[in-house]
């Protein structure tokens, strides 16, 4: 009974944990923050994509007196593409234009995130946009995995 219980307790604590990366795409990429979310930029712009804003949260922290370790955000899109959502849900601005960040955890690793298209169809009721979805998730794909190579 004592195994149940704990085999049970780990369980749950392994869904609690996991839950807060729901909908999450995250991956390890093989050059710093800056590099990454450069290569990135660059890849973005390249492919046609409008780049919106890049934030840098580590600077923003400095200036108020406050240490954090190197954290970008970059927010792209192509309105071409993120318009088809829209037009079926517009709550759906609130996770649009796409949003990457890259961050470098407490042990000198540097990680890149983003939503998953899929997930965020699905928060907000998109439901007929299969394609458009599926698009998506192909390019954030394959743009975050040139962005975190090492080449």
């Amino acid at each position: 009974m004592t195994r149940i219980l704990i085999g049970l307790t780990l369980i749950c604590a392994a869904t609690v944990a996991a839950a807060g990366d729901e909908g999450i795409v995250r991956k390890a990429s093989a050059g710093s923050v800056t590099d990454t979310l450069d290569k990135l930029e660059q890849i973005v712009k390249s492919k046609g994509f409008t780049v919106f804003a890049r934030i840098d949260h580590a600077a923003g922290a400095k200036k108020v007196g406050q240490s954090l370790r190197p954290t970008q955000l970059l927010i792209f899109g192509n309105p071409k593409v993120g318009t088809q959502l829209l037009t079926s849900e517009q709550r759906i601005g609130l996770d649009l234009p796409i949003r990457v960040v890259a961050w470098e955890d407490p042990y000198g690793k540097v990680w890149l995130a983003y939503n998953d298209p899929a997930y965020l169809a699905d928060r907000h009721d998109v439901e007929d946009r299969e394609k458009v979805v599926m698009k998506m998730t192909g390019a954030l794909k394959k743009l975050t995995d040139a962005a975190t190579s090492a080449k």
